[in-house]
C-alpha cells in the first residue's frame, strides 16, 4: 500500500500553529514606521495600511530616511536596508492584510476627544478581511482594550500591546489582556515578542497602564515649575536627568511623544480617574493650540531640524506668545 507524506501530516507540522510570517499595521505614523522596521528586521513580512496613496509613499520615504540615518551612524549596511525594505509593503486596501498572522492598530487620530469609536471601527474593518485565527492588537495607551474589542465578533482574539518609542531600543511591551482575551491569543503574542527580542510586561487592564500613568504627572509637574518661573526648560530637563537617571528630561520626553498625543493621554486619564495630577497643564494646551507638537513638526519645548534637536540650551518658553 502506497503511503503519502501528507497522510502522516508531516507537511502540516512544518507550519505549526501560531507561526508568525506576516504582520499588518493599520495607521503608519511614527510608531507604525518603527514597528515596520522592527518586524522586518526580525524576518517578518509587513503590510501597512494608511489613508491615501500619497501617504503610503510618504511613509516609505520616511522609513528609508530612518534607515539611512542608521547607516550614517554605522548601525546598518546598505544591503541590510534593502532587505528590510523588501519586506515592507504599503496600501490603502485592507485586503492587503488578509493573510497576516497578527495585525497592529497604531492610529494616532488628530480629532479632539477620545478615539474609541474610531478604533472600534478599525477593529471591525480588520476582522472583516483577516482569517479566523489572526490576532488583532491595539497600541492604545489610555483606552480600555475590552471596549475596543467589543466591536469584534470574536473579541477573544484581541489584546492591547503598548510599544514604546524608540521601538528599536526599548526592550519591553506593556501587554494587556481584555476580559475576552483567550490563552491562544496570549501564546501567539508571547511568541511574537520573543521573535522581535522584547519582553512582555503583563498589565491588568487599567487606563494608562504603568508607563503613561507615571509619565503624565511628571510632565505636568515640570510644566507647573516652568509656569511659576522657577527654572528654564533646559535646566529642568538637565536636573531630572542628572538626579533621576532618566535618559530624557520631561520636556524632551514630551517633544518625543508629541504634545498633541500627550494632551489626549491626559484628557483620557482625567476623564477616567478625575484626579488633578492628570489634568492637562495650561502650557501644554496652549502649545497644542499653536501647533507646537514637538519633534515631528520642528518645534515644541525645543527647536528641531529633521527631528534632531538643534537648540542645545533648550528654549526659554515664551508663554506670552501662546
Amino acid at each position: 500500500m502506497s503511503e503519502r507524506l501528507e497522510d502522516f501530516s508531516l507537511g502540516k507540522s512544518m507550519q505549526s500553529k501560531g507561526t508568525i510570517q506576516k504582520v499588518g499595521i493599520v495607521g503608519c505614523g511614527t510608531m507604525g514606521q518603527e514597528l515596520s522596521v522592527l518586524m522586518s528586521q526580525s524576518g517578518i513580512e509587513v503590510a501597512f495600511i494608511d489613508l491615501s496613496e500619497e501617504r503610503v509613499s510618504e511613509v516609505i520615504l520616511r522609513i528609508e530616511s530612518m534607515l539611512d540615518d542608521r547607516i550614517s551612524r554605522w548601525g546598518l549596511t546598505g544591503s541590510e536596508k534593502k532587505l528590510i525594505m523588501s519586506r515592507i509593503k504599503g496600501s490603502v486596501d485592507y485586503s492587503t492584510i488578509a493573510d497576516c498572522d497578527v495585525v497592529f492598530e497604531t492610529v494616532n487620530s488628530k480629532k479632539k476627544g477620545t478615539s474609541l469609536e474610531l478604533r472600534q471601527q478599525i477593529f471591525a474593518k480588520i476582522e472583516a478581511v483577516v482569517t479566523p485565527t489572526t490576532i488583532i492588537t491595539s497600541n492604545t495607551a489610555t483606552l480600555m482594550i475590552s471596549e475596543i474589542a467589543s466591536a469584534l465578533k470574536h473579541p477573544e482574539r484581541a489584546m492591547g500591546l503598548h510599544f514604546f518609542s524608540p521601538v528599536g531600543k526599548v526592550k519591553i511591551i506593556e501587554a494587556v489582556r481584555s476580559v475576552y482575551t483567550n490563552d491562544e491569543t496570549y501564546a501567539v503574542v508571547s511568541k511574537l515578542a520573543l521573535l522581535v527580542g522584547k519582553k512582555l510586561i503583563n498589565v491588568n487592564e487599567s487606563s494608562g497602564n504603568i508607563s503613561t500613568r507615571m509619565i503624565v504627572p511628571l510632565i505636568n509637574e515640570a510644566c507647573e515649575i516652568l509656569m511659576e518661573g522657577i527654572a528654564t526648560v533646559a535646566d529642568i530637563d538637565e536636573t531630572m536627568k542628572e538626579t533621576s537617571g532618566l535618559q530624557l528630561g520631561p520636556f524632551e520626553m514630551a517633544d518625543r511623544i508629541g504634545l498633541d498625543k500627550l494632551l489626549k493621554w491626559m484628557e483620557n486619564l482625567y476623564i477616567e480617574f478625575g484626579e488633578q495630577k492628570y489634568k492637562p497643564s495650561p502650557v501644554l494646551k496652549r502649545m497644542v493650540r499653536a501647533n507646537l507638537f514637538g519633534r515631528r513638526v520642528g518645534e515644541g519645548f525645543y527647536l528641531y531640524q529633521d527631528e534632531k534637536k538643534i537648540s542645545k540650551q533648550g528654549q526659554i518658553l515664551n508663554l506670552g506668545r501662546l
